[in-house]
């Protein structure tokens, strides 16, 4: 991520969180975020840390998704866990939920969403560190591999589509709020499912993109490419929300969009059909496994 985009990003999401945080990079993670709570496990040398919640409807006996939901730029786990949350999900669809802690850059948390090297201002291994964090979960609880998600929101979208991409043999299916797909790509090992929802009126990831940022569209184009499914898509208008479904993918996966007419740079409030933003992407996910739709 360059410094014109870490600026942006900055401006945009992080002026109340200033004054709590200073632009060193060798200032301690704990004053970068602060996370009550929260499960640590030290990888590449460096303790990381994620917030874990284990439904009470959780009992062990059977295969148990994992829903992975993360944070945007210079956010923590702790109060993004508050403004997206998804436990009250958890505990009537009896699934793991987990939100891991980006690391410290310039004194602000972020996600490192492309492989290490090339344009990267960041040496963070967030990809081995999501592997071996869902590693460590499912060494202590029964869980489905089969149907681990990735969502996030902002930057945190990016990370669930830089997943999508680069380790797709452990993500069934991914959700962006608010968030873009960077321009490092890779195939992923299987068809993948997408939902996407983005406001018009986002001055951080423009929903037209810019000359830093992908478009909506052009996120939605490369994934509609890659799962084969039908151009023109089924279209659904309530209120000021666009739903629009690309369907009939290779393994029955489909690209999916919501578009908030007038929406900002935010993890949305508004409802669809009686839906909220963490219920249409638990919805939207749960209806596949890593082998297409169930």
């Amino acid at each position: 991520m360059n410094n014109t985009k870490k600026l942006i990003l900055f401006l945009a999401i992080l002026l109340p969180i200033i004054s709590s945080c200073k632009k060193e990079d060798t200032k301690n993670p704990k004053e970068c975020y602060s996370n009550n709570d929260a499960q640590s496990i030290v990888h590449d040398g460096i303790s990381r840390e994620y917030v874990l919640y284990i439904p009470n409807s959780y009992n062990g006996t059977s295969p148990t998704p994992l829903m992975l939901n993360f944070h945007g730029f210079g956010g923590s786990a702790s109060n993004y866990m508050e403004e997206a949350d998804m436990r009250s999900l958890a505990e009537a669809n009896t699934f793991i939920l987990a939100y891991p802690q980006g690391s410290c850059l310039d004194g602000l948390s972020h996600w490192n969403a492309c492989p290490l090297g090339g344009d990267n201002k960041s040496n963070a291994d967030d990809f081995g560190f999501i592997e071996s964090m869902i590693t460590e979960i499912s060494s202590q609880y029964n869980v489905d591999m089969k149907r681990v998600y990735a969502a996030g929101y902002s930057n945190g979208g990016m990370m669930a589509y830089g997943l999508a991409n680069y380790k797709s043999d452990l993500i069934a299916a991914v959700a962006s709020v608010s968030g873009t797909m960077l321009d490092c790509t890779s195939p992923s090992s299987h068809p993948m499912p997408v939902v996407h929802l983005h406001g018009t009126s986002d001055s951080v990831l423009p929903y037209n993109g810019n000359s830093e940022w992908n478009s909506a569209q052009s996120t939605l184009d490369y994934w509609i490419n890659f799962n084969n499914t039908v151009l023109t898509p089924t279209v659904t208008t309530e209120n000021n929300i666009e739903h629009a479904v690309y369907d009939q993918g290779d393994k029955l996966v489909s690209v999916e969009h919501y578009k908030y007419i007038g929406g900002s740079h935010v993890w949305f409030n508004s409802t669809f059909q009686g839906r909220n933003t963490s219920e249409l992407v638990w919805d939207f996910v749960s209806r596949y496994d890593i082998n297409g739709l169930r």
